[in-house]
């Protein structure tokens, strides 16, 4: 079996399901978490519990070599119809002429599951990597978006029989961020919460596991800065200044930055008048989702759109310390929402 194109999470992970197993896996890129979801699939699912003693072997590409791990490779299957080998940091192996030769003629009876974490295969080794692809399979794990998150967050809660409210779903995005393992971790502490007869992730139960305040929030912030609320921004930005751990203009930047560099897109759609027509300019989910773009088209011309990045911009380079000996990060987001709503 071997795969080479259009290779995703979903489509390895049904195979897997099905019982269906390529000699060989390399699964690289920069979001961990996938890759740990294949290796740990495999690990407990492709052997009998009583098969796993003698069956299963993890290597480490720092203490292993490419011969080893291609020796390894080789063996027979002890009192089982397979074997697995994992090799996780599988990027410190340096010289990989041993597997390479291995890729050539895989074991059938073998699944060899190489792990390369927070990076990719060195694209001059071409030869290796057209050995791995006519052998099984290359995955590269990639970082989600942060407007992916909310659709992520859905679907995973879903596979849980857990239903989440759009805000929920907003706030938990915008208070973990983009580190799916930390992010999962903190969904199934919320799920564990819920009582069997209803469960239904609200605000509240967000602000009472996850410690993300349902009034004064990055949802609300922008909520209010779409809508032109000024007092209700104010509030949320007082809150924070209160609240340093509540939120910060670190976590704030890149949040409202998305959102008029979007809204600038918008600004150029043909049919700006359609919200079906914006949704699928900017690509987004579905139209209810478009809804903020055709208020903030309404409140903001795409001059002062473009004044806003801009602005955005230098209370980024201020908030590293550019220009700026001194003004405490409150008082840069303050200036910046003035600026915005004024």
């Amino acid at each position: 079996m071997a795969e080479t194109k259009n290779v995703t999470f979903q489509s390895i992970m049904q195979d897997l399901q099905q019982g269906k197993y390529a000699p060989v896996y390399y699964l690289m890129g920069d979001e961990p978490y996938y890759i740990d979801k294949i290796s740990d699939y495999i690990a407990d699912n492709a052997l009998q519990p009583e098969e796993k003693d003698f069956n299963l072997t993890i290597l480490f590409g720092s203490d292993a070599n490419a011969s080893q791990v291609a020796d390894t490779a080789r063996r027979y299957p002890m009192m089982a119809e397979r074997q697995v080998v994992i090799v996780k940091e599988a990027q410190n192996i340096k010289n990989t002429e041993a597997l390479e030769k291995y890729m050539k003629q895989p074991l059938k009876s073998t699944i060899l599951v190489l792990c390369h974490k927070n990076g990719k295969i060195d694209g001059r080794k071409r030869e290796y990597v057209k050995a791995i692809q006519q052998a099984g399979i290359i995955f590269e794990s990639q970082k989600l978006k942060d407007r992916d998150l909310p659709a992520f967050i859905e679907s995973y809660l879903k596979q849980k029989q857990t239903a989440i409210d759009p805000k929920s779903t907003q706030l938990i995005a915008d208070a973990i961020g983009a580190d799916l393992s930390r992010l999962t971790s903190e969904l199934d502490k919320v799920m564990l919460s819920l009582p069997d007869d209803n469960r239904r992730i609200t605000p509240q139960v967000v602000e009472d596991q996850i410690g993300v305040s349902k009034d004064f929030n990055g949802f609300e912030l922008r909520d209010a800065i779409v809508n032109r609320n000024v007092f209700k921004a104010n509030q949320i930005i007082n809150y924070f200044d209160k609240n340093p751990k509540a939120g910060s203009i670190y976590s704030f930047l890149p949040l409202l930055f998305n959102y008029f560099q979007n809204l600038m897109l918008a600004h150029y759609c043909p049919q700006k008048s359609s919200q079906e027509a914006v949704a699928g300019w900017l690509e987004l989910r579905s139209p209810w989702a478009a809804k903020e773009y055709m208020t903030g088209m309404r409140n903001y011309s795409a001059m002062k759109v473009m004044q806003i990045i801009g602005k955005i911009r230098e209370i980024d380079a201020k908030s590293k310390g550019l220009d700026n000996p001194n003004t405490p990060p409150g008082e840069l987001m303050k200036e910046l929402i003035f600026y915005i709503l004024h």
